[in-house]
């Protein structure tokens, strides 16, 4: 029996994968991996909302199915936040919805709205699922830079002149995953002129917007008027509040996207765990000082890294947000890419990182460095890496030599 699925085949083999893998066997062996690879939070959720959370799954109603869109009280609880850190009012009956978590949000989303064919822009390197989401429905990426700049307005207009047919939609990501960068409003303000023009839905990715450190806090792009028209933006729970593994997040903004992902979720899914979202609602309408808490735990971290690595002859620049460093790989060992290089971190100094190669192909020249280790850990790690590039004559020689005998 045939079983070469087409959706299947649409998709490159994951290369973080590889690593996962290399890091399991590590471990296995008893190596003790510093693990800077993935985006996922070390720290416990803040009490007062596992409390909620205990409280509410006690009510022996909260065990029933849920909705689908979402409890009315989470909705409002997320228009509040809107109001209060962005001025921007929402409706929670039409322009709120409550995902699993932005991911799952930006996937529906993209089955709901896309028709075979369709071209969607997308930054590279971004979070996968920004083009696969979109690949997977069927339609095909076209790349445009990551740089919130004129570079990337340019290459819009280029992307609209030379598509056939029309772009459907673009994606933007700032604070971005994986490369830090943030966009202001003067931007914004730009791209929600040109794809209103040009008849573009935008689907915004605010995911890190509480993450942020040397900066003001980042804006969204619902800020802009008009923007409602066109735009639909996801944010979500998961960094803000130390909540990833509750999978909570949320889509607002434009009413035919929220009504279009609305209809196709009301098919699939019935919500969310309804305590999970009780708890939700009491983490965005109770005080606000574990956020704070967790800012400054990962610009710490962010600070101990990156100075460490200075120190030790690896410059990288100092992420304003996020909980990622977008780190250019030394140029000694360049030439051997994100995924070899990333391999030999983890070989000869025990640090597992993202290579940049799986955020797409103009990130292979760097690798992602996830701020979910504690100090002590990312200076232990620091100190690994600088005997490591201490040594970069030899690694590289018995690199090559592996790679040659690999080869034969």
């Amino acid at each position: 029996m045939d079983h070469d699925f087409h959706r299947i085949k649409r998709l490159p083999p994951y290369v973080f994968a590889e690593v996962n893998a290399m890091k399991a066997r590590a471990r296995a062996a008893g190596d003790d991996i510093i693990d800077f690879g993935m985006g996922n939070p070390d720290q416990p959720t803040p009490a007062h909302i596992v409390e909620k959370l205990v409280e509410a799954a006690r009510n022996p109603r909260a065990h029933r199915y849920s909705m689908s869109r979402g409890i009315p009280g989470l909705r409002k609880a997320l228009s509040g936040y809107y109001q209060r850190r962005f001025n921007v009012d929402l409706d929670p009956e039409s322009e709120v919805i409550v995902t699993l978590g932005s991911k799952e949000g930006l996937a529906n989303l993209a089955n709901a709205i896309t028709s075979p064919g369709d071209i969607v822009l997308v930054p590279n390197p971004s979070y996968p699922i920004h083009p696969y989401g979109f690949i997977i429905a069927g339609g095909s990426c076209r790349y445009v830079p990551v740089t919130p700049d004129k570079d990337f307005l340019a290459a819009l207009d280029r992307a609209v002149r030379h598509s056939v047919p029309k772009p459907l939609a673009l994606v933007l990501n700032y604070p971005s995953n994986p490369t830090a960068l943030i966009a202001d409003l003067d931007f914004y303000g730009e791209v929600v002129d040109f794809c209103r023009h040009h008849g573009i839905w935008i689907l915004s990715d605010l995911a890190y917007a509480e993450i942020y450190f040397d900066t003001a806090p980042p804006p969204s792009i619902l800020q802009i008027p008009g923007a409602k028209d066109i735009a639909v933006e996801f944010t979500s729970m998961s960094k803000t509040y130390n909540m990833p593994g509750w999978r909570m997040g949320f889509a607002a903004g434009n009413k035919t996207l929220i009504g279009a992902l609305t209809r196709i979720k009301s098919y699939l899914d019935y919500g969310a765990f309804t305590p999970i979202q009780v708890a939700a609602a009491a983490a965005l309408n109770g005080p606000q000082d574990c956020v704070e808490e967790i800012r400054k735990m990962y610009q710490d971290r962010r600070d101990a890294l990156i100075e460490g690595l200075a120190g030790s002859g690896w410059d990288i620049p100092s992420p304003p947000a996020t909980m990622f460093a977008w780190a250019p790989i030394p140029p000694a060992f360049a030439h051997l890419g994100s995924l070899e290089f990333s391999k030999l971190l983890m070989r000869e100094a025990k640090v597992a990182v993202a290579p940049g190669i799986g955020f797409g192909e103009y990130g292979d020249g760097h690798v992602r460095i996830g701020l979910v280790e504690n100090k002590h850990r990312t200076r232990q790690a620091v100190r690994n890496i600088k005997t490591f590039l201490g040594s970069y004559n030899r690694v590289l020689e018995d690199s090559e030599k592996a790679r040659a005998e690999a080869g034969q």
